[in-house]
Order: structure tokens, then sequence, then C-alpha cells
């Protein structure tokens, strides 16, 4: 991994070439996304609508109806009425069959129902639909689609859709393509395009990174004539089966924000966890974190609680209504200075450190001289290698300076963490 950590606004960024699913997995739970080639991580507390980490473990998860709903339209427009009548006939199923499919939804099974090599024949379904999960490379049938995509269904300018722009977005990445075994079975790792081919055309795609503990969701695009099939909850609970086949464990469906209503439909598929942006614990989306998020644009839940928990020591018993604010009242934010994105980018463009301007999540300086040798850290300067320390400069520099290659080096461990910091290379050009 080479990289290099760059404040723009309320988000954080790096570019890697070469990163193993391993340290992904690590910075996707520290907050961090990916595309393409470059990483970045919202500033949750400045930012004006805070990103939110979420993850579904799959095992408990339960769709609604709504959801089952779109998917058995789905599988009846590609198996079509006529199969489904003669199909019954020659393929009874037994009356408890019968039973549980009525009172049960069986998610692995109703995503491949319509699938072509799932149909029992004869007869012939009413459409043929494939589909296929394959390496995350560019082709011209994948391109036009997503030229459809962005120009009939995000309103996009055409004059602003290209080729290079496709491949470094959704084609590129850093990720190698690996595979491991989980209880007896091949798990892939790496980025790959799921393909849904209609009749043998392309009709959607979703783009995944396969990671050690996840499923996770970077981008969906389907063509504008298929809008009103839902492709979006079609996606979603495909790649939840994919979660559950392949024994990953969670689905990652990227950022959660819940002040847009576009994004907020990410909370339906239940019960996902919130990443805290402070201490990088997981809570339940649950109406506790609901009702915060409704009344503060920021919400850290330790905050919440550490917080309340200092508060109520100083309410004694019969001051009632003194406890009832204390629970109420949003966890100050005073230990923050500068709470706007414009505030803290003006201050980093002036020289503030990151340190300084402090970060949700970030680590402090302390924490890195406490958990970390800086100086062990590896570097390459054109093609050669070395360590920080071997630097001139190094020993004169300040951890507090990020002017100074101390400092610089030392932001860039505070962001990724101190896991992911034992796997990186720092490449000054």
């Amino acid at each position: 991994m080479q990289s290099s950590v760059t404040p723009y606004g309320a988000s954080y960024y790096f570019s890697s070439k070469s990163l193993t699913v391993e340290v992904y997995q690590i910075l996707v739970d520290r907050g961090w996304r990916r595309s393409g080639t470059i990483f970045y991580k919202p500033d949750v507390l400045r930012h004006c609508c805070p990103h939110y980490t979420i993850r579904l473990p799959v095992d408990a998860f339960k769709p609604s109806k709504d959801q089952r709903r779109a998917i058995n339209k789905w599988n009846d427009h590609v198996l079509g009425d006529a199969y489904m009548k003669e199909a019954s006939k020659r393929y009874p199923i037994t009356k408890e069959a019968k039973a549980r499919l009525k009172n049960t939804f069986d998610l692995t099974h109703e995503v491949h129902k319509a699938e072509l090599e799932h149909v029992k024949q004869p007869p012939e379904p009413a459409h043929r639909f494939e589909v296929t999960l394959e390496p995350a490379g560019f082709t011209r049938e994948k391109y036009e689609l997503f030229h459809n995509y962005q120009q009939n269904v995000h309103k996009e300018k055409p004059n602003n859709i290209s080729q290079s722009g496709f491949k470094g977005f959704l084609c590129e990445s850093p990720l190698p393509q690996t595979s491991r075994e989980v209880n007896g079975k091949t798990q892939l790792l790496g980025s790959y395009h799921q393909c849904y081919r209609l009749d043998g055309r392309l009709i959607a795609m979703s783009i995944l990174d396969l990671l050690p503990h996840c499923v996770s969701g970077v981008y969906m695009l389907y063509h504008s004539d298929f809008e009103h099939w839902q492709f979006g909850k079609l996606s979603a609970l495909r790649e939840i089966a994919l979660a559950l086949e392949g024994s990953y464990e969670y689905y990652y469906m990227g950022y959660y924000i819940h002040s847009c209503t576009k994004m907020k439909y990410k909370g339906d598929y239940k019960t996902q966890h919130v990443l805290d942006p402070e201490t990088h614990e997981w809570n339940p989306l649950d109406d506790e974190l609901r009702g915060l998020l409704d009344r503060q644009a920021y919400v850290s839940l330790s905050r919440e609680r550490r917080k309340k928990a200092e508060k109520e020591v100083s309410v004694t018993i019969d001051d009632r209504d003194a406890k009832e604010n204390a629970q109420s009242t949003p966890a100050e934010l005073s230990d923050y200075p500068l709470p706007t994105a414009a505030e803290g980018g003006e201050a980093v463009s002036n020289g503030m450190s990151l340190f300084d301007l402090k970060i949700p999540g970030l680590m402090t300086v302390e924490e890195i001289e406490e958990q970390l040798d800086l100086g062990t850290m590896p570097i390459r300067v054109g093609n050669k290698m070395a360590e920080a320390q071997d630097l001139v400069s190094w020993d004169s520099g300040d951890l507090r300076s990020p002017q100074s290659i101390k400092g610089i080096i030392g932001e860039l461990v505070a962001c990724l963490g101190p896991e992911a910091a034992c796997h990186v290379v720092v490449k000054f050009d």
C-alpha cells in the first residue's frame, strides 16, 4: 500500500494502487470507503450531511413485505404465467412444502428461483434470466449500461460521461482477486461485477468488494428500461443472499445519511448497525439511535451515554426535572474546536494539524506514541526503500507540524488506525 492522506472539505482521502482485502476490511471498519483507487473518510462531525458506516448481520436479516413483494414480482415476470401453470403440473410439490413456502420466506431460494440454471425445464420460461459474478474489468457492454444509467436515471449530462471515468470509478481497483476456504467452500475475495442479463442483454450490474467479513456494495446501476422493477431492492436482497451463501457474515451498504431521503432507505434492511465515529463500536440502528439522529446531525452513542452518565451523577434523586433535561440534551461538543467544514478546512489550509483540529475517531498524538514506533515506518523514495527515521529531517520533525515529514506520516497513521498502519508504505514522489 502506497498512500498519503489529504484533507478536502469535510473528508479525507488517500490513493493506493495495491491494497489487500484484509487491510481494506480494517479500514472499512474505521469508516473508510473506496471509489476506484481513491479511498475516502468523511469527517462525520463537520460534514453538512453526516455519513455513518452501516452494516447488516445477514444471519439475522428478515426481509420486509415490500422487499419480498419486489422479488416475487420480478420472478413472476421472468417465469411467466404460462410457465408457472405448466410447471406446477409437471413438478408438483408436497403439501408440507406448500405450507412451508406460504409461511416462510427463504431468501436464497427466492433470489435464485428465476435464474435459468435453477429453472426446471420443460417448459421454457418467458425469459432467460442469468446472474454472473465477473472480474471487475471494462467491456463496451458494461460501459453502455453505465452511460444509459448515468444519463437517464442519474440525470448526468452526456458530456460528463466517459469511458475513462467509468474505468476509473467502477473498473479500477487496488484489491486483488483471491480466494480462501471457509466452511468447506471457496470464498471469493476482491472486486467483482455482478451482472444481470435478461434474454442475453445486460440490464443491471452491481459493483462489489468481497472482503473477509463482508460483501461491500460499491455501486449499482441498471438500464432505464427496467427502472420500475426496483433493482435497488433486488440487488440488495441478492447481495445479502451472496453474503449468506459465502459465509461473509455482514453486508455493507456504504454510508447511511439520516438527513437524506434518498439514502435513508438503507435503514429499511433491518437490523442495521451503525459505526460509532469516535470509538468504532457498532450499535444497532434502533429507536434510541434514530431518535438522536432526528434531533441532531452528529451522533456518537458512546459520547451520548458518557455525557448522560456524567450529568446524572450531579443530579439529586428529587431533582427529576433536571434529570429529564439531562437525558434529552444532546451531548456537548466543546472539546472539538472549529465545528464547521469551512472553519476546519481554512484552519488546515493555514497550517493547523489534524491533531489540533480533532476529528472523531482520529488517533491522538499520545496514542500514536504509546502504540507505534513511527520511525520504523517503511517509506519509498523513487525506487529505494527505507525507514522514516533514516531521513535527515526525521529527528528534528514535530508530530504536530503538518509541514514536517514526521507530521505528515503521523496524520496518515492517525487517520488509518494502528492495525492498517502496520501495512503501509509511504511513497514520496
